[in-house]
């Protein structure tokens, strides 16, 4: 038994999701929205793409664009072990391929 404290239409939508929705399936989501809530309000949650890519590669210099390149594998590596998926590490590949062919930090 569960005590909530919610509105008609709220109640209706949460007796469809427990009707569809298998429990370990419901908790998983608390979990995922739980965990979301709390990087969100500790200032830490940088979703996306874009952010990760930001991150990795916003003060880079033209060298360390051009080293990032030529030791390509071991970047890989490294981003892997970060979690990065593919398609991420690929677009931070081409956001550093445009580091070091035009010579100076971007912002």
């Amino acid at each position: 038994m569960l005590r909530l404290n919610l509105t008609e239409d709220e109640n209706r939508e949460m007796k469809i999701y427990a009707s569809y929705l298998p429990t370990e399936m419901i908790l998983f989501g608390l979990r995922f929205a739980f965990n979301r809530y709390k990087a969100l309000s500790g200032g830490y949650l940088l979703p996306g793409r874009k952010s990760i890519v930001k991150r990795e590669t916003r003060m880079l210099s033209r060298a360390q664009a051009q080293w990032r390149l030529k030791n390509w594998k071991s970047m890989i590596r490294s981003y892997r072990q970060r979690g990065y998926s593919y398609p991420t590490i690929s677009r931070i590949k081409k956001q550093v391929q445009i580091y070091a062919s035009k010579g100076s930090t971007m912002s």
